[in-house]
């Protein structure tokens, strides 16, 4: 008896065996058709032992209903009595609803779990066909499926089967239902079954021998006339044949689906057709194949139809796939496919993701088949299509090492059983980790977890998925330092041409001057070298990723090599988790960041600082400046100072933008490209401001102490005055003096030029810092006027000659050193030059746009292709600034946003002020930012300044990184480039031409 408000002592012990719902789980064992099982300890032992005991206790109750009459005490009295047959029913029915519900539809299929023979605990394909041999239809196959799944699942959750061999199995079994299914077909259709030869190749799991629960069948069918046959009717027969075979595996019936059979890895995907001949195949892959579809072809298997015909094709497409990574577009491909294709995965389900997401099974699996594609075509041993086989094999041979591939060979399992169990409850295809709690809680108990099970659950999830996204790459990587350390005896290592493979799978030009380059870097048994092995597995994979993997290598040697004794330099690397990839970056994005660093490489420095990479202002640059130039001995020495202050800050620029535009793996790409425009624009200004401003006072200093006789002012124009220059562009100015107080005019001008002279001379002495020239042609009369002019020379001219391109410059001008009062007045003497009273005249809007068509016929360079000049070209920088421009003139004068030197500013204003409508300032500023970001990207690269897309692949694939194309994308490129800037080039004609 039950003392009232005490639970039972049964509820008690369901609490102990695991049930979480005790009052109903009481409920359940009162029923009826449990009544000779209700008091037997051995079952509530027997239930609790399963993932789900609550779960399990229902499946029972509905399968004991289900059973006549007649059978019940049959069944009741096995599953006292057999303790094999009581684990596996209850572990299945505790594991899997699905199973549970056909249990409960087809009462007398628990028999099939009763034999416990040898033969019975490793089932291969002729076992399952026998299972299978009875089905005349598509119901009574997918009933003879179920019936031959339950058996797999029940060997799985008892442990009897580890999750390679439950892999296995479901690949048989697919095996064996795609013959039954062709069979089926065969019988349906006997003329088109006499007219041809058909064969089944699974491809992907099925092909690979590692199938899941609940997956597509990849396959291929190929086809053959019998003898006599016509070729076109024999395939148009084998196509009905082929089609059949997947209806009856796919379609929905009483009895549901068994699996989705997909034909979408043939030739030409689902645009091609079905089926064709072996002879067809093969020209399609001889010619047209993308090195993914060789990596698919790793796991074709011949399966059903044909048996000669299935072998015939693996043993013709089998040297195609060992000669992919000698394509020419091997590395490109190679780049491009290990990116992870997490782009469509809903960003709430990337952390739950199982298969695709960082540290999933996608990435042990294009691992193995790339290392596989590297080094098979030298090493057979490497040819197997199962995951687990080929990464036992790459251990073996010295590809991987030892303990690389034992922890990713547990992860790899441990994450497939994950996998398994999750699809194996509803029989539902899935690879995403539930989150409700009594999901995780049989998932964790399913594994054997059983102390706390959610908790212990997600622990080893993402530990395993840690090990996975370390090794994954250090996979690549780490045989290639062991190819050329000293091994422990025993060790198996990369031989050179094993090491060489890999290197040039990676995208590496020179692979011996590589090793060579890593022998240097690795080998030793300093703290250095030490340091560096750990680093180099992960940094070869930073320079792997980009498009030039050999100079990034080849620098990161020559800043080690400089700095390596510096106790600083290797713990920053060692250290700060940033510091490594974005010298990584830097090093491999092209010449000019490189060349800056290795002129001074304790700039390294500004790599693992997060501040470091901030653009610092005019104010603290010219400050820094001056008082660099103030401790100088000399002119020379001074503007050295000064010069190296700008080197690095150019550095700092430009491995800024590069990381903004490369992205790194805790900080994605920049998605605004106009704000990294405008930060170059604004730092190289800047920097080159306070560079001027340094020579100015060195200049000074030199030969009249603190104070020059004439007030003096350096006028920015162009892109300088503009804040919008590149890495390669020249400071446009002017200069304007005024004579002090009691000065002659002409010692003054005497004093004005020989400044200019001496401040264009040093900025340009031949030092190890790229030079800053100083480009005065906008000055008034151009070539042929004076270099400096006083304020009222300036006015005079300008009252008197002034043409309308001057006023066009004008607009650019901007204060940039010297007297600040001084310059103030040159821009008020200006502003109603360039802002005219009323707008621009009819004459003058004639003369500005026949002024711009002469310039576009004459000063596009010879060859130049007019769709790809960044600067002259259609849609570049000339058309929109041109445009904007006009703009500013006609209608400065009334809308004061418009009175800016820069152009994307400029252009907001108008659009602002309803001078242009949205689309159209949208696409004029798209075009602009694009052809800066081209002229900025060609400096990066080549070191030296360009209007146009280089000619070497290498070079023009760089320039695709920065912009954002990946590997392959150089072509999309291109085709965005005129596309934007042919829209552009309709606007431009519209707005400024009038058309």
């Amino acid at each position: 008896m039950t003392v009232p408000g005490r639970r039972s002592s049964t509820f008690s012990r369901l609490l102990r065996h695991g049930f979480t719902d005790p009052s109903g789980a009481e409920q359940l064992l009162a029923a009826p058709e449990l009544s000779a099982l209700r008091d037997d300890s051995v079952l509530l032992d027997a239930l609790g032992a399963t993932a789900d005991p609550d779960l399990a206790l229902r499946g029972l109750v509905r399968l004991a209903e289900a059973q006549p009459e007649t059978e019940r005490q049959t069944f009741t009295a096995t599953l006292l009595s057999a303790k094999p047959f009581r684990d596996r029913l209850l572990g299945v029915l505790g594991a899997s609803e699905a199973l549970a519900d056909h249990l409960a539809r087809h009462a007398r299929d628990w028999e099939s779990l009763v034999t416990y023979e040898a033969a019975d605990l490793h089932p291969g394909v002729a076992e399952f066909e026998r299972g299978l041999a009875e089905a005349i239809d598509a119901v009574s196959l997918r009933v003879a499926y179920r019936r031959c799944l339950l058996a797999i699942a029940a060997r799985d959750v008892c442990g009897t089967t580890d999750v390679a061999q439950v892999a296995a199995e479901l690949a048989d079994l697919a095996t064996a239902t795609l013959r039954a299914a062709l069979a089926i077909a065969r019988t349906a259709e006997p003329a088109d079954a006499a007219q041809c030869r058909l064969a089944v190749i699974a491809m992907g799991k099925c092909g690979g021998n590692e199938l899941n629960y609940v997956s597509d069948v990849d396959v291929i069918f190929v086809g053959e006339p019998v003898e006599g046959a016509d070729e076109g009717k024999a395939i148009q027969a084998a196509t009905r044949l082929a089609s059949h075979l997947m209806r009856i595996c796919s379609e929905t019936t009483v009895e549901g689906t068994i699996w989705p059979v997909d034909a979408n890895l043939r030739p030409e995907g689902r645009n091609g057709p079905l089926v064709r001949t072996l002879s067809s195949h093969l020209a399609y892959y001889q010619r047209w194949a993308k090195t993914w579809e060789f990596q698919a072809l790793l796991k074709a298997r011949a399966v059903a139809g044909d048996p000669e015909l299935g072998a015939q094709y693996i043993d013709a497409v089998s040297p195609l796939v060992w000669q992919a990574a000698e394509r020419e577009n091997f590395v490109p491909d190679v780049q491009k496919m290990r990116r992870r294709v997490v782009d469509n995965i809903p960003a709430a389900q990337v952390e739950r993701e199982l298969k695709l997401g960082p540290g999933g099974l996608r990435d042990v699996e294009f691992a193995v088949q790339l290392l596989q594609l590297v080094h098979g075509r030298s090493d057979a041993t490497l040819h197997s299509g199962t995951t687990l086989d080929a990464l036992a094999a790459l251990a073996a041979g010295g590809y991987v090492g030892r303990a690389d591939a034992a922890q990713l060979d547990d992860a790899y399992r441990f994450l497939r059983a994950m996998e398994h169990r999750i699809q194996l409850y509803r029989l539902r295809r899935t690879h995403l980790v539930p989150e409700d709690e009594e999901d995780l809680r049989r998932l964790g108990r399913s594994l054997g977890l059983r102390t706390d099970p959610v908790a212990e659950l997600n622990k080893e999830w993402k530990r395993h998925a840690s090990v996975v996204r370390r090794l994954h790459e250090k996979l690549f990587y780490r045989p290639l330092l062991d190819a050329v350390a000293q091994l422990a005896p025993g060790e198996i290592r990369l031989s050179p041409k094993a090491a060489g493979q890999r290197l040039e799978a990676l995208g590496y030009d020179d692979p011996a001057a590589a090793l060579r380059h890593l022998e240097a870097l690795a080998s030793g048994v300093s703290r250095k070298a030490a340091i560096q092995r750990t680093l180099l597995p992960v940094l070869l994979g930073w320079f792997a990723d980009s498009a030039d993997p050999d100079a990034g290598l080849l620098g990161f040697r020559k800043v080690s090599d400089a700095l390596g004794k510096t106790p600083w330099y290797l713990r920053l690397l060692r250290d700060e988790g940033a510091a490594a990839e974005n010298l990584a970056r830097v090093l491999s994005a092209g010449r000019l960041a490189p060349d800056l660093l290795l002129r001074a490489p304790e700039a390294v420095a500004l790599l693992g600082d997060p501040e470091g990479l901030k653009p610092r202002g005019r104010d603290h640059l010219e400050q820094e400046v001056l008082a660099a130039v103030g401790r100088a001995g000399d002119a020379e020495q001074a503007v050295a100072a000064a010069r190296g202050v700008r080197r690095r800050e150019l550095f700092r620029t430009a491995a800024a933008d590069l990381i903004g535009s490369y992205g790194t793996e805790d900080n994605p790409r920049e998605s605004d490209p106009g704000a990294l425009v405008d930060r170059v624009g604004e730092a190289v200004t800047d920097l080159n401001a306070a560079t001027i401003a340094g020579a100015l006072r060195a200049a000074v200093r030199a030969e009249w102490g603190d104070m020059l006789p004439t007030r003096f002012a350096v006028i920015g124009m162009g892109r300088f005055g503009g804040h919008e220059l590149g890495y390669g562009s020249d400071a446009d100015v002017l200069f304007v003096h005024e004579p002090r107080e009691g000065v002659d005019d002409q010692e003054a001008a005497r004093a004005a030029n020989r400044v200019v002279a001496e401040m264009r001379r040093l900025l340009q002495l031949p030092t190890a810092d790229p030079p800053l020239l100083i480009d005065a042609d906008l000055r008034p009369e151009g070539k042929s006027g004076p270099l400096v002019r006083t304020l009222k020379s300036y006015e005079a001219y300008y009252r008197r000659w002034s043409l309308v391109w001057e006023s066009q410059a004008l607009l650019r001008a901007a204060p940039m050193a010297g007297d600040r009062d001084l310059a103030d007045r040159f821009i008020e003497l200006v502003d109603p030059l360039r802002y005219p009273a009323e707008g621009l005249g009819d004459d003058a809007v004639r003369e500005i746009r026949r002024l711009k068509a002469r310039m576009e016929s004459e000063r596009l360079p010879r060859g130049a292709d007019p769709t790809l000049h960044a600067k002259l070209g259609r849609g570049g920088l000339s058309d929109v600034e041109w445009t904007v421009q006009l703009l500013q003139m006609r209608h400065g004068w009334a809308e004061p946003g418009l009175r800016t030197t820069r152009t994307r500013e400029a252009l907001a204003a108008a659009h602002a002020a309803g001078l242009i409508p949205t689309e159209e300032a949208q696409t004029l500023d798209e075009a602009w930012v694009l052809a800066s970001r081209v002229r900025n990207a060609v400096m990066l690269v080549r070191g030296r300044a360009g209007d146009t897309f280089p000619s070497d692949p290498r070079e023009l694939a760089a320039v695709g990184r920065y912009l954002g194309y990946g590997p392959g994308r150089v072509g999309e490129l291109v085709d965005d480039y005129r596309r934007i800037t042919r829209r552009a080039r309709a606007v431009v004609d519209e707005l400024f031409y009038g058309a």
